[in-house]
């Protein structure tokens, strides 16, 4: 039986590195397997900008990667905690009744929503802000590159 509960908790704390989609479909879950690596980069991509400083182009790349699969995470953690009983039992749980208690919405589950949508929201709102600021940046160099 796959708890609703746990699988949001999976996926917001450990989403990055596929947790809850090993814990959903197993390890023949080929996305489980490819999450970690846009979050890999993602980290070699900050350790870039701790070396290198922010200078570094690439890193403008790499860095978004581990936001974005982060707000992605907690976006996954939303829709399992708001998946009613009976779709998630459905999807999950197929052999248990529509109502089973894996299905069911508890405070912990409240509480990975909340926490989900505040940290998720934060993270992608942040990894745009860095993009969008490197990106402008780098814009305004070239054009002083060319006025002179």
């Amino acid at each position: 039986m796959k708890n609703k509960t746990l699988a949001a908790w999976l996926a917001f704390l450990a989403g990055p590195l596929g947790l809850h989609r090993f814990y959903l479909y197993g390890l023949g879950d080929w996305l489980g397997w490819l999450l970690p690596i846009p979050t890999a980069l993602g980290v070699y991509g900050i350790e870039r900008v701790q070396q290198l400083g922010l200078d570094d182009p690439l890193s403008w790349l790499l860095i978004p990667l581990l936001g974005f699969t982060i707000a992605g995470c907690a976006l996954r953690a939303i829709l399992y905690g708001l998946m009613t009983p009976e779709r998630w039992n459905q999807r999950f749980n197929p052999a248990a009744a529509s109502d089973a208690g894996p299905g069911r919405t508890g405070w912990a589950t409240v509480f990975a929503i909340g926490l989900s949508l505040l940290i998720g929201t934060a993270v992608l709102m942040a990894s745009l802000a860095f993009s969008f600021q490197r990106y402008f940046e780098y814009q305004i160099e070239e054009a002083r590159k060319i006025s002179q």
